[in-house]
């Protein structure tokens, strides 16, 4: 990956390891926007976008970017989730629009996109880094017990129910799984990294790969 150049990372990573706060701080860091779960709701809320207005709005108005990148920035800063133009949409519907949206911000700036399925959604596109965050069972435990103040065995079950549904989420659209390596360009173990620590392995990565 190039990052003089139009780029996207992914941050793909298992619950509890702090691999969200990682592509955060990792945004902020290279100056790109950022994207997760909530922000690709938000929008889709918003806009009452599905993959057939996305294509509408596109077509009849050359601003659309202008409107989704400003709401987007109010999003952010507010770290509202609104839900005056709330959509529904089938599971298959909302990954494809998920997925064209993601897409569609892609192709506007460079960005860091976290969970998201990104690293099948960019697996081919050009200039992309696609990286995977995960911790041992102790670390993401004590994380988790933290941050939720929760017992060490509501923790655990969090974290059970989340590996599950994330991984059957994939295998439900692609023949891979989050867990194998060869979907990644770099694979990180939280278990001695603070999240800044992290920022700085893998802006060492990219600065590398980038001379």
């Amino acid at each position: 990956m190039n990052k003089n150049e139009k780029f996207v990372i992914t941050i793909n990573r298992e619950v509890g390891s702090g691999g969200r706060t990682v592509g955060r701080k990792l945004a902020e860091k290279l100056g790109v926007k950022y994207c997760d779960k909530a922000i690709v709701e938000g929008l889709t809320h918003k806009f009452g976008l599905s993959i057939e207005r996305i294509e509408e709005i596109k077509a009849q108005k050359k601003s659309w970017w202008k409107d989704i990148n400003n709401y987007y920035n109010t999003l952010v800063s507010s770290a509202a989730l609104p839900m005056e133009a709330e959509v529904k949409l089938d599971n298959k519907t909302m990954f494809e629009t998920e997925k064209r949206i993601l897409q569609e911000i892609a192709a506007q700036t460079s960005c860091v996109v976290a969970g998201r399925t990104g690293f099948m959604v960019f697996r081919t596109w050009p200039n992309h880094l696609n990286i995977f965050i995960q911790a041992s069972m102790e670390h993401r435990v004590k994380r988790i017990m933290q941050r939720q103040n929760v017992t060490e065995q509501k923790a655990r079950d969090i974290i059970a129910k989340l590996d599950a549904d994330r991984e059957t989420y994939i295998q439900k659209y692609e023949d891979t799984s989050r867990y194998d390596a060869r979907n990644y360009q770099l694979v990180l173990s939280m278990d001695d990294l603070t999240e800044d620590g992290a920022v700085d392995v893998i802006m060492s990565y990219i600065n590398s790969m980038s001379k």
